[in-house]
């Protein structure tokens, strides 16, 4: 069989979207257990669940080049209408996959549902959070980095597979990058999400190597070239196994991710690639060397660093001025807001002992949120954030004056959601609860939760509302557990920030407005 990895949609557009697939009846042998030469691959994409309805069809050619994976993309169906899709090769069929188009530019839009999720480490867990998302009537999934980890394995959690021993050290060239996505992606539950609704895809650091930045590392500028190799080979093992246009066909160590996905007048996704580009994340940082009455590391204010890189940032804020969406959502993958992590009263310690966040990058993220409030106004748009990569849930609302307590003083907000699996289940407290504060947290009146349970976030938006259902999983352990709504959010088109939709009811929760973990 060698359809073992699954099928996917992704990159949907009023006319189409692109489907894949990848040959590997054997994905840990030599070519994926594929001889080596070219192999034809038919594909079809039909009106209907039964496939008897083809809108289009067609074969490509995979390749031992690109691992065998397989990208059509798709353009001349109709906009905003679901259509099915399944490949065959050497006599053998794919299960039948599910995809929609976008409505036409501009269209009136009721309603968008898509659930956005991020770092997935294999050994840490189970999918059971993909799992959830199959009956939940999805338009799509946006997936928001660490899609795998390349670090070591050293399983945790039993699952019905033997990994080769060789597959089991850090990946750092193409054959063991290729390696650890086949091992993900032989998942039942993650590809059965992948099969159910066409996807919207960004990376983060695991992709690569844990905190890298642009062309280096933190340890020093010497490892700039053999970081070059190996990036050039994670993002081609990140394109042969992604449903992404032919854009984004990687040059060597360069891959161009950020781009633009619109959904009628409604919503305009703006996908963001904070790695790539980044300027080097400076050494960790303790309070005691932070700069005065400010709270930050003095890196972090230093002008000239960047995120986002002069080009990205730029095609950023045309987005935001060109803007013809209700909705403006910022797609990437780090925490954005300003967040005080000392509980003490009085003492301000912006982003931690690290520097991977947006706080270590303070003037670009303060420019990118000024230039959000007045893009915001002039077009008649409420801004939304959404963010992975920190492993808890937050939900904030983004100010351009921090300070301010105002929830007035809101210009848009900002939803970040956990880890799919990564660390595994978190410690309990000592009530054998997990924490979960609704409101402020450590002193960050912006702030109006904080939870470490493990999920997704689940976001139903139409012209007047967002809906943001957090959506989190007892234990990440158990095969068969079952995720639960933790806590519900709304925002209203017309005035930014988040108010909470209902009460906040989760087990071992403090109430909303609360305070602090004790």
């Amino acid at each position: 069989m060698p359809f073992t990895l699954g099928v996917a949609s992704g990159e949907p557009a009023p006319d189409g979207f692109v489907i894949w697939t990848r040959l590997a009846p054997k994905p840990f042998e030599e070519h994926g257990g594929m001889s080596g030469a070219p192999a034809d691959v038919d594909w079809v994409v039909a009106s209907d669940e039964k496939m008897s309805h083809v809108a289009q069809k067609g074969t490509v050619q995979a390749t031992d080049d690109w691992a065998y994976s397989v990208h059509v993309e798709l353009q001349g169906l109709e906009p905003d209408r679901w259509y099915w899709y399944q490949f065959r090769a050497g006599g053998e069929v794919s299960t039948v996959g599910r995809a929609r188009t976008a409505p036409a530019a501009g269209a009136a839009v009721d309603r968008l549902r898509f659930a956005f999720a991020s770092c997935q480490q294999w050994q840490a867990g189970f999918y059971t959070a993909y799992r959830d998302m199959l009956d939940k009537d999805l338009d799509l999934v946006v997936f928001l980095g660490d899609y795998i980890y390349e670090s070591g394995i050293n399983q945790a959690v039993p699952r019905p597979i033997e990994v080769p021993f060789r597959a089991t050290f850090e990946a750092n060239d193409l054959e063991s990058y290729r390696w650890r996505y086949a091992l993900y992606k032989l998942d039942p539950n993650l590809q059965a999400a992948h099969a159910m609704a066409p996807w919207i895809v960004t990376w983060d650091d695991h992709e690569v190597k844990n905190n890298y930045f642009g062309g280096g590392l933190n340890r020093g500028d010497y490892l700039a070239k053999s970081l070059l190799e190996r990036r050039a080979a994670a993002y081609r093992a990140y394109y042969e196994h992604q449903p992404l246009r032919k854009e984004a066909i990687p040059q060597g160590p360069d891959l161009k991710l950020y781009r633009r996905r619109s959904y009628g007048s409604l919503l305009a996704f703006q996908v963001l690639d904070t790695r790539q580009y980044r300027s080097m994340q400076g050494a960790l940082c303790f309070a005691d060397e932070r700069a005065e009455d400010k709270g930050y590391c003095p890196p972090s204010l230093d002008p000239s660093r960047t995120m986002l890189g002069q080009a990205q940032k730029q095609w950023l804020f045309d987005g935001m001025n060109a803007s013809t969406a209700r909705w403006q959502v910022l797609a990437q993958q780090v925490l954005m807001a300003r967040m005080d992590t000392d509980p003490a009263p009085n003492v301000q310690s912006f982003g931690g002992s690290e520097m991977d966040k947006w706080d270590g990058y303070a003037v670009e993220r303060d420019e990118v949120v000024a230039h959000l409030a007045s893009a915001a106004k002039a077009r008649s748009f409420n801004p939304v954030v959404i963010s992975g990569d920190i492993h808890r849930n937050y939900v904030f609302d983004l100010k351009t004056n921090w300070d301010d307590p105002s929830q007035k003083a809101a210009i848009g907000t900002e939803f970040v959601g956990t880890s799919l699996t990564s660390e595994g289940d978190e410690p309990l407290d000592k009530d054998g609860q997990f924490t979960t504060v609704c409101g402020d947290f450590n002193g960050n009146p912006h702030n109006h939760l904080y939870d470490n349970h493990r999920g997704y976030v689940l976001c139903t938006v139409d012209q007047e509302t967002w809906h943001a259902d957090y959506r989190v999983l007892p234990t990440v352990k158990d095969p068969n557990a079952h995720a639960s709504t933790l806590i519900s959010f709304a925002v209203e088109w017309a005035e930014p920030g988040a108010q909470v939709d209902g009460a906040c009811s989760a087990p071992g929760a403090e109430p909303y407005g609360s305070g602090h973990v004790g």
